[in-house]
């Protein structure tokens, strides 16, 4: 259910129509979301006269109870009930005609500090309605009228009201069905509907905290004198790549020296993951895809890829029934550093000072060290960016070459199984 409490009076005590219906009483018939009124409480209620009670439906099966307490003595001769009806509200709607104002002051001077008082513990969305259409005549000025009763409450006067308050301010100039049903009423149905979803919400809590309190608990069993201790496991994601390496596992390309003496296997997918060139070498790009000539002349004066009736069967680690592309690498000082230089590939290209202490081992020559290493800054080069060939130390290439096997996920390319995803 909804509850709505409104305080105050909308018609002008000084206007001739006297049978003017209430805000509420204009919403209730006007709304196209009220399905059904209770008619039997529109009276005023008879336990207590100062306000009228009505029941409605909205929303098809929610209950709405409004209290419409038009006279603000109310505070003032029954403190509890006024406290009652306020912590039993889910929106709380303030009326008042914009054309009386001694009953404004009065509101603002008396009555909204209670109201301020009763709110203090609770969080209630208020609306304050400025209700009619101002009249700018020429106030009275016989000694009856000194207290100037008909001059307009501004809508500065409104805001400010408002803003005591943390309300939401509206004018409704007329009690139509514009002002009505979608002006005044869709904010009011907003409040609704938020009041339902925090009552949904909390009723759900509740629930659950039921359920969990009548939860029936494993017994109690004897527990031995020391429990093994539980930790997670560490990823080996790293291992099994460069295990992937070492063991040829589906391998499905291989480098050979020119006089064929040794061979060595990789992986396309892993070897296109860090470097244009390979992508290059493979099909993956052309040349016209990467507009760096120091990456397309490298990869032409490095490798040739071949027809593989010149060359010796395939090794064990690959399949009788897939064909490896086989690479023949120009440079046989290059060649020979190919393991040390697939290990730096497969471990993500970054432990660059690994890389430079392995090749040092393997040649013992500074120089050609060197022209080594040159080859394999060439070979990661991002295109159109400079190649870093001085300081190109392990944090510098970790930023710049680290690329990941993302960029072939969920993509033909270079894939060799397909997984089909049904239901």
């Amino acid at each position: 259910s909804v509850n709505i409490v409104a305080f105050g009076n909308e018609r002008d005590g000084f206007s001739e129509d006297s049978q003017q219906p209430s805000l509420i009483w204009s919403y209730l018939g006007r709304s196209a979301l009220i399905s059904q009124i209770d008619s039997s409480l529109s009276a005023s209620h008879v336990g207590n006269p100062v306000f009228t009670e009505y029941q409605a439906c909205v929303f098809g099966n929610v209950r709405l109870v409004v209290h419409d307490c038009p006279v603000w003595d109310i505070f003032a001769s029954d403190w509890y009930t006024s406290c009652r009806l306020i912590g039993g509200a889910d929106i709380i709607v303030i009326k008042y005609s914009v054309n009386d104002k001694t009953s404004f002051q009065e509101l603002k001077d008396s009555y909204v500090p209670m109201v301020k008082k009763a709110l203090n513990h609770c969080s209630i969305p208020v609306i304050i309605s400025a209700i009619g259409a101002r009249k700018n005549g020429v106030p009275c000025t016989c000694p009856l009228c000194t207290s100037d009763r008909r001059s307009c409450v501004t809508t500065s006067e409104g805001v400010q009201l408002a803003k005591e308050l943390g309300a939401t301010y509206m004018e409704l100039h007329t009690l139509n069905d514009f002002y009505i049903q979608k002006y005044f009423g869709g904010v009011l149905e907003y409040f609704m509907i938020q009041s339902l979803n925090q009552k949904s919400s909390e009723k759900m809590k509740k629930r659950k905290k039921i359920q969990k309190g009548r939860r029936v608990h494993p017994p109690q069993l004897e527990q031995p004198e020391k429990m093994p201790i539980l930790k997670g496991e560490a990823s080996h994601y790293n291992t099994d790549l460069h295990n992937l390496l070492c063991g040829c596992q589906c391998a499905d390309v291989v480098f050979y020296p020119e006089d064929l003496s040794t061979v060595v296997e990789a992986h396309k997918v892993i070897l296109c993951s860090v470097s244009p060139l390979f992508m290059l070498l493979f099909g993956v790009k052309s040349p016209a895809d990467i507009p760096d000539a120091c990456i397309v002349q490298m990869a032409r004066s490095l490798f040739t890829v071949e027809a593989g009736a010149a060359f010796p069967p395939a090794p064990h680690g690959v399949p009788p029934c897939v064909l490896p592309v086989r690479v023949v690498v120009k440079d046989s000082v290059f060649c020979s550093c190919l393991p040390e230089i697939l290990h730096f590939i497969y471990s993500g290209a970054f432990q660059w000072e690994r890389l430079e202490e392995d090749v040092k081992k393997k040649l013992k020559d500074s120089e050609k060290t060197e022209q080594v290493l040159e080859k394999v800054k060439c070979i990661l080069k991002t295109p159109g960016k400079l190649n870093p060939v001085k300081d190109c130390r392990s944090h510098q290439i970790k930023q710049l070459y680290n690329t990941s096997l993302r960029l072939f996920f969920n993509t033909p390319v270079l894939a060799d199984v397909i997984f089909k995803i049904q239901g």
